[in-house]
């Protein structure tokens, strides 16, 4: 039995204390920049436009030519190879306007007469016309320190000239699977009574690419205290690790006893249903996570304790955040506990699937994300107004 519980604020709080972002910075290439997170401001190496570009079709210009053009009384200029002095060029979006230009006359407002056009619109200067740096000038700051990279930020660095970013590398996430039942995931073996297939080590990898995390798996590892140390020694270059199951009170639940062993169990038994087993650590001045082995104690103990340790680390500030939305069926909830109760969400209603069940996993395949109902409140009732934390 846990002879003693710690709180899931005072746990993570506890956690959070010893950690730190990762500052480490890398160059990536511009191709596979998307989602990283830049670790230093980026200037422009050039004006963008680069020249005076004509934005519409028509003709470049001199705007003092046009000057009191209209229908009633047009301007006529003759189509040369310069603008100015009675003289347009025809030009399309995008070219570079022609010398001595400074405007650029609509197609509308213009008519072909052989090699003279007929002008029944005043333009004034720029009219029409992207200037040199309007778009972005040289030396001004486009993008900040910590802002994450989206496909048009992108595109601007490389219309610039710009071919990689200073970016934070992620956080490397050791996912260590343990427990002589386990086999693994994909394989042909069949399953005895009492065995399972390895799942949770894949939802830890999957959910730690999506929070920022460069994530790696061990291979599982046996109920063995000798192969567990083994495993954490090999993975101390990681800022953050995952241990999967073995953090019960039975005699092959090896994780927290190694894990004070090797460094500082900090909690070991928290007050959240699903996910009481789960226990918190630092070795190496190295955050660990132990898990159970129920897959959405897992589940639960991953968004409560690994989420906001990853997207910390990972400088991510961009993830969902929860949405409002009215119960549609009571939530009974364990006075004293954090509770993790899975909900389905449709046009603003929130539909309570289960509250309790730690190895339930398709509860979790069915929702569309989960309320957390605080320690000291006994449920919730249908007809409140909930937060709903989506399941990504």
């Amino acid at each position: 039995m846990f002879k003693e519980l710690a709180s899931a604020a005072e746990s993570l709080r506890s956690l959070r204390e010893r950690c730190v972002p990762v500052n480490r910075a890398e160059a990536v290439h511009l191709a596979e920049a998307r989602g990283r997170i830049l670790s230093e401001d980026v200037t422009s190496p050039s004006n963008l436009p680069g020249f005076n570009r004509a934005a519409m079709d028509g003709y470049a210009v001199r705007a003092a030519d046009t000057r009191g053009a209209t229908p009633l009384a047009p301007v006529y200029l003759k189509i040369g190879e310069t603008a100015g002095d009675g003289r347009c060029v025809p030009v399309r979006t995008g070219m570079a306007a022609p010398p001595g230009s400074d405007a650029v006359l609509m197609m509308e407002d213009a008519l072909l007469r052989g090699r003279e056009v007929e002008v029944t619109a005043e333009v004034h200067p720029y009219r029409n016309l992207a200037r040199v740096g309007e778009d972005v000038a040289v030396g001004e700051t486009i993008l900040k320190e910590g802002h994450r990279l989206r496909p048009p930020d992108i595109a601007l660095l490389a219309s610039l000239g710009l071919t990689s970013a200073q970016v934070y590398e992620k956080p490397k996430v050791a996912i260590i699977p343990t427990g002589g039942e386990l086999i693994p995931l994909f394989s042909d073996q069949r399953l005895l009574p009492g065995q399972a297939r390895e799942a949770n080590g894949l939802v830890c990898e999957m959910y730690a690419e999506i929070w920022g995390g460069s994530p790696r798996k061990t291979p599982i590892i046996r109920d063995d205290p000798d192969l567990i140390r083994a495993a954490i020694a090999g993975n101390l270059d990681a800022d953050l690790i995952l241990i999967s199951g073995g953090t019960s009170v039975g005699e092959e639940d090896y994780a927290p006893p190694i894990l004070r062993e090797m460094g500082e169990l900090l909690v070991h038994g928290v007050r959240i249903t699903p996910g009481k087993p789960t226990a918190l650590g630092i070795i190496d001045n190295k955050p660990v996570i132990c898990l159970p082995g129920y897959p959405v104690a897992a589940l639960a103990a991953l968004y409560i304790f690994a989420r906001p340790l990853i997207t910390m680390m990972a400088h991510r500030t961009d993830l969902p955040r929860a949405v409002p939305a009215k119960l549609g069926g009571k939530i009974v909830s364990r006075p004293g506990y954090l509770t993790f109760a899975r909900v389905s969400l449709k046009d603003g209603v929130a539909t309570p699937i289960m509250t309790t069940g730690a190895g339930i996993l398709s509860s979790v395949a069915r929702a569309e994300g989960y309320v957390l109902v605080p320690e000291e409140v006994e449920g919730r009732e249908k007809g409140e107004m909930v937060e709903v934390n989506l399941i990504e």
